[in-house]
């Protein structure tokens, strides 16, 4: 049984300007949550913080790069100096290439790996330094099923999923032996309908979708939040996500083979690419922060998963009820 963390006051997310990052800004807010917004667009972070600010809470937007360290750092001095002690730092913000590796130059591959994987390092060290000192808080870090089973045409993000995994796994190790009581947390997320399809540097000759099935951002944030507030080692979020990792457990021979025949056309719209779409590989795209991706019509505001993740002793006793129920309707002979 998990034990339940206190309720967050002080909460950093990074990549708040959009997608996952706002949603679990605001699902914070609503829970009482001061929120410190962290991305690299001031204005999308400005229109985050109003959101924030109208759940009655406050928000503090600090415009950065999670790439760079100094920044993160400073970002987290400025947090705990103008809202309070941090009780949450959510790792989020994420960048991607969609496209061969061979089409991929060193610098792009690095910038992915900077944002995606390193970024998520250096908030981990800039919450960590200061929660070490106090011995509580939780550090989130929002991973995806690509953890645990890569998939063509993402192999920078995939990579740096899978290096998040590790990090995570052998800094939780360290905490372990020190006794602490900073918990740390991975959330492996299912194909979400966020805006990186529209603004992602994308070399397919198609423009990219997510891979079915398609789940809202909201979906991840109630994730996170909870992930946050429970002594959990992962959480999985959709029955996609699930059956990703267990069969990568099982068959990843086959899982390759399977992957090379679908996984371009899968993450291929039928419209072709244009060469006029943005990229926000570089600079962010002005503009276009929201939650949603263009994928509503087909995108799920609920995982049945992930709340048979999340109540675990309720769906054991309903379980064990309806196995019960069964044996006593079972004929004797």
């Amino acid at each position: 049984m998990w034990r339940k963390l206190a309720r967050p006051r002080i909460v950093v997310v990074t990549g708040a300007s959009a997608g996952v990052g706002r949603a679990t800004a605001l699902a914070f807010a609503r829970r009482s949550a001061h929120v410190a917004l962290l991305a690299r667009d001031p204005a999308a972070l400005d229109d985050t913080a109003m959101q924030v600010r109208a759940c009655g809470v406050r928000a503090l937007p600090i415009a950065l790069d999670v790439s760079d360290a100094d920044a993160v750092e400073a970002a987290a001095a400025r947090v705990e100096a103008e809202l309070g002690p941090i009780d949450v730092w959510v790792n989020n913000a994420m960048l991607t290439v969609f496209g061969p590796m061979a089409s991929l130059t060193p610098k792009e591959f690095a910038r992915v790996t900077e944002v995606t994987y390193l970024g998520y390092v250096w908030g981990t060290m800039a919450a960590l330094k200061r929660m070490s000192a106090r011995n509580r808080g939780c550090i989130v870090q929002v991973g995806s099923a690509l953890a645990y089973r890569a998939i063509p045409l993402q192999s920078a993000y995939c990579g740096a999923k899978h290096a998040i995994r590790g990090f995570t796994d052998a800094l939780r190790c360290e905490l372990l032996h020190d006794h602490s009581r900073v918990h740390l947390t991975m959330v492996q997320m299912p194909a979400l309908n966020t805006p990186q399809f529209d603004w992602a540097e994308n070399r397919m000759p198609h423009a990219p979708q997510p891979v079915a099935p398609v789940f809202q951002p909201e979906v991840a944030a109630r994730a996170i939040v909870w992930a946050a507030t429970h002594r959990r080692r992962e959480v999985y979020v959709g029955i996609s996500t699930v059956k990703a990792i267990v069969a990568n457990q099982v068959v990843p021979g086959w899982l390759d083979r399977y992957l090379g025949r679908t996984g371009y056309q899968a993450q291929q719209r039928a419209a072709p690419a244009s060469d006029a779409a943005p990229s926000n590989l570089w600079q962010p795209v002005a503009g276009a922060h929201r939650v949603h991706g263009p994928f509503d019509g087909e995108a799920k505001r609920y995982s049945s998963a992930l709340w048979l993740d999340t109540h675990r002793p309720l769906a054991l006793a309903a379980a064990l009820s309806l196995a019960a129920l069964t044996w006593r309707r079972w004929p004797r002979r």
